[in-house]
């Protein structure tokens, strides 16, 4: 979890205060629309499996179910700065307009009867039916506000104490909207992708993907892009087709889908690396599938070269390392944008490039700029997944700029000597030769060394 500033801004709870009265109001037209709209129709289905029968019905576990509706509005006490309070409202707000498009556009129902119940909880269920009903099941909104409030809380919340009753409460209240027989099983994993998507859209620190949407300039990239889609396309069409556990191809779908997405217009920003090596908590989730997948890869094409090599004394070249291979290095520059690195306190710079891309120019001076101020610190390692392209490339830049190259193709022979297996295409040497014939490189790319 990311430090937050315990420093506020002045003025918040106005500020909290104006999102509610937006919020409040939209949460009970929207949904009560989407619910009272479904009600007239007659084609609503339902996604249930045959086990769930045997989910049990506690009545007690109403108390958490509403206790959301408390967590709700005490989470706009929690944000420190007019940014932060912005971006959760935001994340509310996004939640309620997906979960409710979904509602409209494929509507479920909720199928067990319930029996009738006594006593308090007995009451709070009947409130609770008052305004709503067994429609507008996947993705559970229920959950999908969880995420968004829990992901609010643990930012705020120290000591081991406090962050295990927060957890064990927000995991009961995921829990309840079974155990109150509000929610199938298929809403619960739909709607964690929706709060997390939300966040993601959001996220704290950083640029919106939706902000840093472009049409992408590289032809590659739109040729990646279609790749990953077909494989979105491929997952949703056996998930469909085969049903029950298949359904959890949906998930490497939506990932798939994103990944996509960020190929064609939000560029690596999209993985949303931070400046400690890190990646975001929506990402983490939101991607896992890929994520294992890309690790996976990147071991594969590397299993015979694990270990790093040095081009010249004292900055070496190789693939993102494990903890173990991370002891050896004083610095790392890593150029990949879609793998974490825990940095373990080494001095750190990432410069995130999309893989099976080239840098661009603005790429190749930040990393040239980026080895010669951190090589100063001892042994450095310049990496990205495999150690083959993105970090070459960074490499055979510094070496140009500041390792006495002749040419582009006399660093690539250097770099090739220590490392054969280099992939560097003819957009790769494109960029370097642009780097070449670009004036005064030394002031240009001494100002970014100041910048680490």
């Amino acid at each position: 979890m990311n430090a937050v500033s315990t420093a506020r801004e002045t003025g918040l709870w106005k500020r909290g205060v104006l999102w509610l009265l937006v919020l409040g109001p939209l949460f009970f037209a929207s949904y009560g629309f989407a619910n009272w709209l479904t009600a007239q129709r007659d084609d609503v289905g339902s996604l249930v499996f045959a086990w769930e029968s045997q989910t049990p019905l506690w009545a007690w576990t109403i108390v958490p179910y509403w206790s959301i509706d408390l967590l709700y509005g005490l989470s706009f006490l929690l944000p420190v700065s007019r940014r932060e309070m912005d971006r959760h409202a935001l994340r509310l707000l996004s939640t309620q307009l997906l979960c409710v498009a979904c509602f409209l556009l494929w509507p479920l129902r909720f199928t067990f009867e319930r029996p009738a119940l006594e006593g308090t909880f007995g009451l709070m269920f009947d409130v609770l039916m008052g305004f709503d009903k067994p429609f507008n099941q996947a993705p559970s909104l229920h959950i999908a506000l969880l995420v968004v409030i829990w992901v609010m809380f643990a930012r705020h919340t120290h000591g081991p104490w406090l962050r295990g009753l927060l957890h064990g409460w927000m995991a009961l209240i995921g829990v309840s909207v079974l155990t109150t027989w509000q929610h199938h099983f298929i809403d619960v994993p739909t709607g964690v992708l929706a709060g997390w998507l939300c966040v993601w859209l959001w996220p704290i620190e950083g640029r919106s993907p939706l902000l840093a949407a472009r049409p992408a300039k590289m032809a590659k990239r739109w040729r990646l892009a279609l790749r990953y889609a077909f494989g979105a396309a491929l997952c949703v069409a056996i998930a469909a087709n085969v049903a029950g556990i298949a359904l959890w191809l949906l998930w490497p779908a939506v990932a798939l889908l994103l990944v996509a997405l960020i190929y064609a217009l939000v560029g690596a920003e999209g993985f949303q690396k931070q400046a400690d090596g890190r990646l975001t908590q929506a990402v983490n989730w939101l991607f896992a599938p890929y994520l294992l997948g890309a690790w996976l890869n990147s071991r594969l094409w590397t299993r015979r070269q694990p270990a790093p090599s040095e081009i010249v004394p004292g900055i070496w070249l190789g693939r993102l390392p494990d903890a173990k291979q991370l002891q050896g290095f004083a610095a790392v520059v890593d150029l990949c944008a879609e793998l974490p690195l825990n940095t373990q306190g080494k001095a750190y710079r990432s410069i995130p490039v999309l893989d099976l891309t080239a840098p661009t120019v603005d790429d190749c001076l930040q990393a040239a700029a980026a080895i010669e101020a951190l090589r100063q610190q001892g042994p450095l390692l310049v990496c990205c997944a495999l150690g083959y392209s993105r970090s070459a490339c960074a490499v055979a830049a510094w070496l140009l700029l500041y390792g006495g190259g002749k040419d582009v193709d006399d660093v690539l022979q250097r770099i090739r000597q220590a490392r054969p297996q280099i992939v560097l295409s003819d957009a790769h040497q494109q960029v370097l030769s642009a780097l070449r014939q670009l004036p005064a490189q030394a002031p240009i790319a001494q100002e970014v060394a100041h910048g680490l």
